[in-house]
């Protein structure tokens, strides 16, 4: 017996799945989440919550930039402020032979028409990070940048959906796709969904499930290594990242600091398990000692290793599917996906519910990434 009556069904209870069912709900749809672990199970439980436009990729920063926007008024799209703070985010040239680097990105955004990064001597980069290794030369700042915490976004996002209507079915695995006339009846073990929208949010298995629907779709995925510490008297408000070395640096509103770049464990895509590659994880903290000497006798708390999907340039699957119809994809943010989660969602709404968007998105459309389409 199928459950029916629902418009969509979104696969995937990450951040964009429930972003994508909030906006979708909003615009008085009947949607129902199919999960098979549970809310922020994966990438949004593991995610280091950075809310940044700096250095993104061009092809991003038109929907970067007014997901930030959106950010900034975080509590009226949600029920809560998703603790997000907006202190700044820097990326720091050790070395005088690092600064071109950082100069020739600003450069390319000015000409572009985009004022949101600047570069900064010294002297500021010390007013505004005294903590840092005094042997650091500059940098380049996006001020309105930021963090969040993921898990009270998390669960912002899930009590807005509630709060919409939408039904959230947690231990849901999808295990088969099928067309019943106009609709997709999505099977979940003993039981079956059935309606004329799914939208593939499912993150590092969305290759797997876009097969389903009879599409191939070049995927990889990630393992994204964190760590946290002990709590810590007040040492920095921005977040800090270094040219030529993986480091993601911020102190988090507890106290503890939490370190990230993009050093990778390793990851069970079938089993859903991922573990820590210690020794990489070794080259993260040495190089947050080696910005941050005050911190090499702290004590680390805890460590993780989170399962993202990953494309290979880098960009996000981000549109309808040419070939199936009534199927919408949102994945593929390979481990930058936090801060997009409020204009993704809106973007999925615009394409369900208008047939397309204003928004820019090209870039991201799914057939770039299908050999057959590609080669056609």
């Amino acid at each position: 017996m199928s459950e029916t009556g629902f418009d969509v069904i979104v696969i995937g209870g990450g951040l964009h799945g429930l972003s994508a069912a909030l906006n979708l709900a909003q615009a008085k749809r009947k949607v129902a989440i199919l999960e098979r672990a549970w809310v922020g199970r994966h990438a949004s439980g593991a995610t280091a919550a950075g809310v940044r436009t700096l250095g993104r990729d061009l092809a991003e920063l038109p929907i970067s930039l007014e997901s930030m926007e959106m950010w900034r008024r975080i509590g009226s799209i949600v029920d809560g402020d998703c603790g997000f703070h907006a202190h700044g985010q820097i990326r720091v040239a050790e070395f005088a032979s690092q600064m071109p680097v950082l100069e020739q990105r600003a450069a390319k955004t000015a000409a572009l028409g985009y004022r949101h990064e600047e570069i900064i001597d010294q002297a500021e980069l010390r007013r505004l990070v005294p903590a840092l290794s005094r042997h650091c030369f500059g940098a380049l700042i996006a001020r309105d940048d930021g963090a969040a915490d993921p898990h009270r976004t998390l669960a912002a996002y899930r009590q807005s959906c509630e709060a919409e209507g939408v039904t959230i079915h947690e231990g849901c695995g999808v295990e088969a796709l099928e067309r019943r006339g106009a609709d997709w009846l999505v099977r979940c073990g003993e039981r079956s969904f059935l309606a004329p929208v799914l939208v593939n949010a499912a993150g590092a298995w969305a290759a797997r499930l876009a097969a389903m629907a009879g599409e191939e779709i070049e995927l990889g995925y990630k393992a994204s290594m964190m760590i946290v510490t002990e709590r810590l008297q007040k040492l920095l408000d921005p977040v800090v990242s270094v040219v030529g070395r993986s480091l993601s640096f911020k102190q988090s509103g507890q106290g503890t600091l939490v370190i990230g770049g993009g050093l990778q464990g390793s990851a069970d895509i079938a089993a859903q398990r991922s573990s820590v590659n210690f020794v990489e994880l070794a080259k993260g903290a040495h190089a947050a000692t080696d910005l941050f000497p005050m911190v090499r006798d702290v004590r680390i708390a805890r460590s993780w290793a989170g399962m993202e999907a990953k494309t290979r340039d880098l960009l996000p699957v981000l549109g309808p599917s040419p070939t199936a119809p009534g199927l919408f994809h949102s994945f593929g943010y390979s481990g930058h996906g936090f801060q997009l989660v409020p204009v993704a969602g809106a973007i999925i709404r615009d394409l369900v519910v208008e047939g397309g968007t204003r928004r820019a998105i090209a870039a991201f459309r799914p057939e770039r990434l299908m050999p057959a389409r590609e080669a056609a």
